[in-house]
């Protein structure tokens, strides 16, 4: 059985606020991954399932990876239909906020969330929550996001209505944020909600295959190429640091999700304790971390970038030059050597 994590009160409140609903409206966070859109689409399948009219918004694109989830179609992109995006929140009775604890966090999605009237649940499990919302349901001791929807649907009294597309999406949303269960997953409640989820019918081996073995050749040699040109190991303080340029992205044809996990295989090298991935992009430079053990990389994200995340794994912004970046990020290393040895 699982722990009650959830406060009764939350339940209570969220079930009222849903009953009373017709029109959800689900908010998830820029550049969304894996858990974003499996918490978004498994919360999505559960609230259809109670007869309600319910829409997923993101401020762009996700990966293609992802896009065998059950209804990912149906997700609206902000920046190719803003317009649809805006008369749709606007309509809303309701809205969740999933996978993301500040505003800023859904880009040019923040003023439709400022102006919108209605109540509003976050459920979400990243540190330091803001106070934009009703009901505020933030856990980040749980490994994801994907893992307190299938908690929120149980506490409510509803783990019936929970279909096998949902079970697909809460699952897919689980193994990636957690690395395929190698990050973050030592807690025995993963493995009891995983068997829930497999009485639905769900095949996890399949799973996997649909989100992780789709690379293509271009991407193998794109990954070969990183490695080989764009990692530098910084010994002395075990952390790898990869730089991606625009021309690079050009160069290989790097479509959305390419990029994705770039930033873990360092983290395969025996010394390597950090690993920080710098991707240029149009007017900004997308930071990504990950660590090993106790190593707290949201800390130097937030320290540096302005960013966060959880321990092992966060990420943030620089707005200047990718040399500057990297120059920014390695002169501020010998402040953490003492918690990378």
């Amino acid at each position: 059985m699982l722990n009650k994590i959830i406060s009764e009160d939350n339940i209570q409140s969220a079930k009222k606020l849903i009953n009373k609903a017709d029109k959800i409206v689900i908010f998830s966070h820029r550049s969304p991954d894996g858990d974003a859109i499996g918490s978004s689409l498994g919360l999505y399948h559960f609230l259809n399932e109670l007869g309600k009219q319910v829409n997923v918004i993101v401020p762009n694109d996700y990966p293609v990876f992802l896009n065998w989830m059950p209804d990912c179609d149906q997700i609206l992109v902000d920046e190719n239909n803003r317009e649809l995006a805006k008369e749709t929140v606007e309509a809303a009775d309701l809205i969740f906020c999933l996978d993301f604890n500040g505003k800023k966090r859904v880009g040019t999605m923040e003023p439709l969330l400022d102006v919108s009237p209605v109540k509003k649940i976050m459920i979400d499990h990243h540190p330091d929550p803001e106070s934009f919302c009703d009901i505020t349901i933030s856990h980040p001791e749980i490994s994801s996001t994907s893992e307190l929807i299938f908690r929120f649907i149980c506490r409510m009294g509803d783990f019936e209505l929970i279909t096998k597309a949902c079970a697909e999406c809460i699952y897919a949303g689980m193994m990636t944020d957690t690395c395929a269960f190698t990050l973050n997953s030592n807690s025995p409640a993963i493995y009891y909600i995983i068997s829930q989820l497999l009485e639905k019918d769900i095949d996890k081996d399949d799973i996997y295959a649909k989100t992780f073995n789709r690379n293509t050749e271009n991407k193998m040699r794109f990954n070969g190429f990183v490695l080989l040109k764009r990692m530098k190991v910084l010994k002395r303080y075990k952390t790898a640091v990869i730089t991606l340029s625009t021309d690079d992205i050009i160069k290989f044809g790097v479509q959305k999700g390419d990029t994705e996990g770039i930033v873990n295989l360092p983290m395969s090298i025996e010394d390597v304790t950090l690993s920080a991935l710098f991707r240029e992009e149009k007017d900004v430079i997308r930071i990504s971390l990950r660590s090993k053990g106790f190593f707290p990389s949201n800390k130097i994200a937030k320290d540096i970038f302005g960013g966060g995340g959880h321990l092992n794994a966060s990420g943030g912004e620089f707005h200047g030059s990718l040399d500057d970046a990297v120059a920014a990020f390695t002169k501020a290393l010998p402040d953490y050597e003492r918690l990378l040895t």
